[in-house]
């Protein structure tokens, strides 16, 4: 009797697990991160306040307030950010609104690029990634740990417009494609259209270590095209770089286009019969920036640019919209969440990250 009951409990626990498995729908993750996007303009639209020559270093005043100022919260973050508004917030689910009860936030006390993407792929912060220097991530990133397990190896990807990620990725050690900065993807077939951006993004060299937003999106399609990757990371930079700056005028308009740009991939993958249906998009920032005349800084002494908002949309993720009053999240739970999207335990693998946000993974 005693041995029958443990059968029937077995068979009843393999069953949930098949179960669990076969309603699972996410077969592909595609990971947008748009640098130094501050969770005030994502939830609130334009910030009056900055939107003048003396404050925001505005070239236009009045062209920048007819393309993004609208009366209300609602109405400025909608014509700021459309697809996040639009379809991410109804479909999916947002985090980071202050004002509603969110909070979303980094934990690794830096709060600057290095330190807040290594937490984000790797699950967990380092006292050892403190500088921004391109010096390999000791650290494997579950981009990493994916490419090493046989249904994803080979199918896993990075592009982004700095060209530090190859370090922060430990391209050497990962084995996966990791295309930055200005270097030119030449993983075959070079088509033409590859070719081209390749050399326009050689020849336009304006930041250092970064080059433009355009140059990587577009050369991203390209590979996804031909390519197929299941699990894609996209870094974005024009925002940081403009908020740098102090031009709040190209800031917004950087993270209007990113948004946009998430839309154009986003649409193409729902086009595609590998992706359709079967996707999951996540889209977040890698750390926050500073409240008043503290918009442009980030780093430790502006405590404030821990504060991030994280995004998720797809198959197994409940349309729950933006998050009011409910626990916070931290930038350390992403990695997690994002294997588990693909059915995957990181938590079981690296104890010490942070755990799978439930309501994401539908449970």
């Amino acid at each position: 009797m005693h041995r029958r009951w443990i059968s029937l409990l077995c068979c009843a626990t393999a069953t949930i697990a098949l179960s669990g498995a076969a309603e699972r729908r996410t077969e592909n993750v595609v990971f947008v991160m748009t640098d130094g996007l501050r969770w005030q303009e994502v939830f609130s639209g334009a910030d009056a306040a900055f939107m003048d020559k003396a404050h925001g270093g505005v070239e236009d005043a009045d062209a920048l307030k007819q393309a993004y100022w609208r009366e209300t919260f609602d109405d400025r973050r909608l014509a700021l950010l459309p697809f996040l508004w639009g379809v991410m917030a109804k479909q999916g689910q947002l985090w980071g609104n202050r004002r509603e009860g969110s909070d979303a936030w980094v934990t690794n006390g830096f709060n600057f690029s290095y330190p807040g993407y290594n937490e984000t792929l790797s699950g967990y912060p380092d006292p050892r990634v403190k500088s921004n220097d391109k010096i390999p991530n000791p650290n494997v990133t579950v981009f990493e740990w994916l490419n090493g397990k046989p249904g994803f190896r080979g199918k896993v990807a990075a592009f982004g417009s700095w060209d530090v990620f190859p370090s922060i990725f430990n391209v050497e050690r990962a084995g996966f494609l990791v295309n930055s900065g200005y270097d030119p993807l030449t993983v075959a077939p070079v088509t033409p259209a590859i070719a081209l951006l390749n050399r326009v993004k050689t020849e336009t060299r304006v930041w250092g270590g970064e080059a433009y937003d355009s140059f990587l999106f577009h050369t991203m399609l390209e590979y996804v095209k031909l390519h197929k990757p299941r699990v894609l990371f996209v870094g974005l930079g024009d925002t940081d770089e403009f908020a740098h700056a102090g031009r709040y005028d190209l800031y917004l308009d950087a993270a209007h286009r990113a948004d946009a740009y998430v839309k154009e991939l986003w649409e193409m993958l729902q086009s595609m019969k590998e992706y359709r249906g079967k996707t999951s998009l996540i889209f977040t920032p890698d750390h926050g920036r500073g409240e008043g005349p503290e918009w442009k800084s980030h780093g430790e002494k502006v405590p404030d640019s821990k504060n991030i908002w994280l995004s998720f949309m797809g198959p197994d993720t409940k349309a729950l919209g933006e998050r009011k009053n409910v626990a916070g999240v931290t930038q350390s739970q992403i990695a997690a969440t994002l294997a588990g999207l693909l059915g995957e335990d990181y938590d079981a693998a690296v104890p010490k990250a942070g755990k799978p946000i439930s309501d994401v993974l539908g449970r």
